[in-house]
């Protein structure tokens, strides 16, 4: 005879989701406060007390070349106005980046904080700082990193390690030697500020469940810098 239909059971599980309790990063909570730039300023300040990683300021910076290639590299944010709403970088201005920007005087950068869970996008034009700026900076340098920064063609060609090694010290001659005088800031090389047009803030969460969060203003030129408009901010997805 056949044999009876084995009886179904149905089973009641409880009800699971991923994103359920999801922790949430306190400064991109709902609402999106009106501007970024003092929640910007205590991300930066966080990252410095807590030593998040050797360099917590470090910046990878892209620019567009006048052949019109894309380049970026690495550098370090020396500053940061809250007020205004820019941050602060210097170089050799006749380097990649300094003809670059000569060209193409807008960039991109962004800072990222593994440890935090964190990153920052930054996007606007590119002014050369005031003198001022660029001198006090100098002032604050080591005289090794002003040896090298006056001796240094950047982004230049060298033939070999040794002949750049062997300018580094004919340099440091030159200027005195270690306790040598006071020395002056090259004219080539100095600050640029990029202010801030769009900022986009990201937190990383757990099953990819991301804040992003995107503000963006016009920037009118202006005496000294820019001339800025009321900040437009929306939520973006992951």
């Amino acid at each position: 005879m056949p044999h009876a239909a084995a009886p179904r059971f149905t089973a009641i599980l409880p009800a699971m989701s991923f994103f359920a309790d999801v922790p949430e990063d306190a400064s991109l909570a709902d609402p999106l406060p009106d501007s970024p730039l003092a929640l910007l300023e205590r991300w930066i300040d966080e990252a410095r007390s807590r030593r998040v990683q050797r360099n917590p300021t470090a910046m990878t910076l892209a620019t567009l070349g006048p052949d019109g290639d894309l380049s970026a590299r690495v550098v370090l944010c020396r500053g940061y106005d809250a007020r205004q709403g820019f941050v602060s970088f210097y170089t050799n201005r006749e380097s990649r980046k300094g003809d670059a920007l000569a060209a193409n005087p807008r960039a991109a950068a962004v800072l990222h904080w593994d440890s935090l869970q964190r990153q920052v996008r930054l996007e606007g034009p590119v002014l050369a700082s005031p003198d001022e700026d660029s001198d006090a900076y100098w002032e604050s340098r080591e005289r090794g990193a002003q040896i090298a920064a006056t001796a240094s063609a950047q982004s230049r060609h060298v033939a070999s390690r040794q002949a750049m090694l062997a300018r580094l010290r004919d340099t440091q001659e030159r200027l005195g030697g270690v306790d040598g005088a006071p020395i002056a800031r090259p004219p080539h090389w100095g600050g640029y500020r990029l202010w801030i047009e769009h900022v986009e803030l990201w937190v990383g969460s757990d099953g990819r469940a991301h804040d992003r969060a995107l503000w963006s203003r016009h920037l009118e030129p202006g005496s000294g810098g820019f001339v800025p408009g009321a900040w437009q901010r929306m939520r973006l997805q992951p």
